[in-house]
């Protein structure tokens, strides 16, 4: 016997910012090979970051102002400040390090490797007192192994390869791939390690800008053209041909177009709401289901090479997400936590900007 529509809406309430996360994991994964087949035919990675956050701008603002016109907070210099570290963190700064590694690396294994920012993101959390643990109990026990068995399916994934798994077919889509870049794996390493730093660090600081300025769609429009102004100017200095500035009606522009209305427009708003919702720590923690999303895409579409390895380290890692989940499933009881601070945050709707009552649903 099926639910019906109040127990069914009562379920979506309690899991739906799951059900958002999962669905923004589906968006990164098809982001991956979508960008990766626009560098492989040439297109600048900061050219393409400073495009996909205009386009972003341009889409998200009218929601913005007209969606939020009533809660959005009076703009202060000292806001506007936080806003510009916040974009210089997470856009111009760690996307450009992030595209930038995907041209010499590949989608599986960038994927991987930022599997790490949500053990980072767990630390830092604690460290300042954003994420409640206690290590005595079985539900800090879980969030503490939770962790450090993602951590360790990463390890396995990026450093045991393992017998390869030969693809039973030819690839329905196939990816040009420029064989002289992916050589260069060394210096996408170095680039997708500071990228995991720096988008740890710009989650924590979302968490913390969400109090003074809890508005979802004007913070994700801000930085969205906060972070193309800084983009361009750093891409002036790397980018001396006006032709690298140049994109044609080709992959290049449906990657600007699929990048900065989902990429950067959806899904950033869908992990602000969830930030505020469940914390910074809550939403790292599903990076794990774009990694299985690749390496299914990447096997199963576009025809690339899987290793048992990579088979090993998912299941690690999915089974170490689980934990953390299952530990954090009480925390919206503890009035101690930054992330549920303030009485009665998920129950209060009118004060809140509510996905399901005022049309917003992403």
């Amino acid at each position: 016997m099926g639910l019906n529509p109040f127990e069914f809406g009562v379920v979506f309430g309690k899991y739906r910012a799951h059900v958002f996360m999962i669905l923004a994991q589906v968006g990164y994964a098809l982001l991956f090979f979508i960008t990766e087949a626009s560098f492989n035919r040439g297109m600048s990675p900061h050219v393409y970051v400073t495009y996909r956050h205009i386009v972003s701008g341009i889409v998200m603002l009218p929601f913005a102002f007209f969606l939020e016109r009533k809660i959005r907070p009076k703009l202060t210099f000292a806001l506007f400040m936080e806003l510009f570290v916040l974009s210089l963190l997470g856009i111009s700064l760690a996307l450009n390090m992030y595209f930038a590694s995907l041209k010499y690396t590949s989608p599986t294994f960038l994927s991987s490797v930022f599997n790490t920012i949500a053990s980072l993101t767990f630390i830092i959390a604690v460290a300042l007192r954003m994420e409640s643990l206690n290590a005595k109990s079985p539900k800090g026990m879980a969030k503490i192994f939770g962790t450090l068995i993602s951590l360790a399916g990463v390890l396995v994934m990026a450093l045991y390869k393992g017998p390869e798994l030969k693809n039973l077919w030819s690839a329905p889509i196939h990816i040009p791939r420029n064989s002289l870049i992916h050589e260069e794996w060394l210096k996408g390493s170095i680039l997708s390690v500071g990228t995991c730093i720096t988008f740890s660090i710009w989650y924590i600081m979302q968490a913390m800008t969400l109090k003074r300025y809890p508005a979802q769609l004007s913070l994700t429009t801000w930085m969205s053209f906060l972070g193309a102004a800084q983009s361009a100017v750093f891409t002036s200095f790397i980018e001396h041909k006006p032709s690298a500035w140049t994109i044609g009606f080709n992959i290049d522009l449906w990657s600007v177009i699929y990048g900065g209305a989902v990429g950067s427009g959806l899904i950033i708003f869908i992990q602000l709401w969830c930030t505020e919702q469940k914390g910074p720590v809550f939403v790292t923690m599903f990076n794990p289901v774009t990694t299985v999303l690749v390496a299914f895409l990447a096997y199963f579409v576009f025809g690339e090479r899987l290793n048992t390895g990579s088979i090993v380290g998912s299941v690690i890692v999915i089974i170490g997400l689980y934990l953390v989940l299952w530990g954090k499933g009480d925390d919206k009881k503890n009035p101690n936590t930054t992330q549920n601070s303030g009485e009665g945050r998920e129950h209060n709707q009118e004060k809140n900007f509510n996905l399901g009552e005022k049309g917003d649903i992403p």
